[in-house]
């Protein structure tokens, strides 16, 4: 009798590790792929690209939604993640329904100091991310490339801009 419990209990803790290891890695998955559309978003702007700008904005919009909201590593991280995720979702509406790239510009930094913050806290990008910073405009925002591709002037000073840090991939 006292071996079938123990076996019931070690199953159901085998199932339930399983299951959050699952979840958590959904949330790392599907984090990822939000980012991905990101750096989508950064390069349409930075290649002055209006209309793919206003198309990366909606995908990005949608990826957000699909990160699923079980799986985080504790609490901490999903209020951050909850807080966050709602100001870029509120940004790339903006940014989507902007009427020319300068406001598009101008929704996108809203969108990257709020990936910047939740790529720092979360710490599971599976590739590095470059936080990079133009000294002209006071802006950071984040890149797959340690190669600048200024998003916030695109053509008129494409490669302006420094890598702050490296955000190591987990």
């Amino acid at each position: 009798m006292m071996k079938t419990i123990i076996l019931s209990i070690a199953l159901f803790l085998s199932l339930s590790v399983s299951s959050t290891h699952a979840q958590t890695k959904q949330v790392s998955d599907k984090f990822n792929t939000s980012l991905e559309s990101y750096y989508s978003l950064k390069n349409a702007l930075a290649a002055d690209q209006f209309e793919d700008a206003g198309k990366a904005a909606l995908v990005l919009q949608a990826a957000l939604k699909a990160v699923p909201h079980q799986g985080f590593a504790n609490d901490a991280q999903h209020e951050l993640w909850m807080e966050q995720s709602a100001l870029i979702r509120t940004g790339a509406g903006e940014l989507a329904k902007a009427a020319d790239i300068k406001s598009q510009r101008k929704s996108f930094e809203g969108i990257s100091t709020s990936f910047i913050k939740l790529t720092e806290a979360l710490k599971i990008n599976k590739k590095d991310a470059f936080v990079q910073y133009c000294p002209m405009g006071r802006f950071s925002w984040l890149s797959d490339a340690k190669t600048i591709q200024n998003p916030y002037y695109g053509s008129e000073m494409y490669d302006c801009g420094t890598v702050k840090s490296t955000i190591a991939k987990k």
